[in-house]
């Protein structure tokens, strides 16, 4: 990658990274489904109005928005609120490995590899030594929510991979139209109407920071930019950067919330991060490498 490209990837990750604890930010002081809604609100409106809808079926549209924005970011939110720390968050989130091989075995039929089994071994390991931190930064019930947000992410891949769009952008915007209304109707649910009635005078500057952060910068700035990446250079050499984001996580909510990353959460998380990398290696990665380097 050109060095430019490279300094604008590892800034899209520490964005993200740093995502975590603006959510938590928020998270903190109103409703976290609430959050979630706002979020995608403000996401898709206005920008929806210059975007095209990309030739996919509605059903397609309608599942990446229920999905990701209730399975993954209204568990995940929801998890934060509940305890998991900013940093631990988006270690865990790497557990979307685990359900991405599933899902690759029973749906697409696709092979599990020892290589990808080891990593997925070390991810679970790692899962559950974080039950055992005894700094309380994985609640058992967080760690369920994250579990669900896990598996919500890897079905986002599934549905993409269906609808079988080029449009990748247009695609994920179009989609998180379907987001905002079954949030507030979870939100209604399982809190009622007084939610909706606090909610005025809860919206103070830091929630709006953490709601327009989310929004813009992290949503339609940071997936135009990665997504304009993946087109630019094989998904090999992109791909790893990824494994930075939980490497920001960590460090952005012990810069921002003080959280204390001890030797044993420092252990857990190694093992997750290092079965992310297992199970995600490529060998192009190193002859790519190896070729640059001659």
């Amino acid at each position: 990658m050109r060095l430019n490209d490279l300094l604008l990837g590892l800034a899209i990750m520490c964005l993200w990274g740093f995502n975590f604890s603006v959510i938590k930010l928020g998270a903190d002081q109103i409703n976290p489904i609430l959050l979630t809604t706002l979020r995608f609100t403000f996401a898709v409106l206005p920008v929806i109005f210059f975007i095209k809808r990309p030739p996919v079926k509605l059903r397609y549209l309608i599942g990446y928005g229920v999905t990701f924005g209730v399975g993954v970011w209204g568990m995940m939110t929801s998890a934060i609120s509940l305890g998991v720390s900013a940093g631990m968050a988006g270690v865990l989130m790497d557990l979307s490995l685990i359900s991405s091989l599933l899902i690759g075995w029973f749906v697409l039929k696709e092979k599990i590899t020892p290589r990808q089994s080891l990593g997925a071994l070390l991810i679970l390991i790692g899962a559950l030594a974080s039950l055992n931190l005894q700094d309380g930064s994985v609640p058992l019930a967080g760690l369920l929510l994250v579990l669900i947000g896990a598996l919500s992410w890897s079905i986002i891949g599934l549905i993409v991979k269906m609808a079988n769009t080029q449009q990748v952008f247009a695609f994920s915007v179009w989609g998180m139209l379907f987001a905002p209304i079954p949030l507030a109707t979870l939100a209604l649910i399982s809190q009622g109407p007084e939610v909706f009635i606090a909610l005025p005078a809860q919206m103070n500057s830091s929630v709006w920071f953490s709601i327009l952060f989310q929004a813009y910068p992290t949503t339609l700035l940071g997936y135009w930019l990665w997504n304009r990446l993946i087109t630019q250079y094989p998904l090999s050499t992109v791909a790893p950067l990824t494994m930075l984001t939980p490497v920001f996580g960590l460090i952005g909510s012990a810069l921002f919330h003080g959280e204390v990353i001890s030797n044993a959460k420092l252990l857990a998380c190694s093992f997750i991060l290092v079965g992310f990398l297992i199970g995600q290696w490529q060998q192009s990665w190193f002859r790519r490498q190896t070729k640059s380097a001659t």
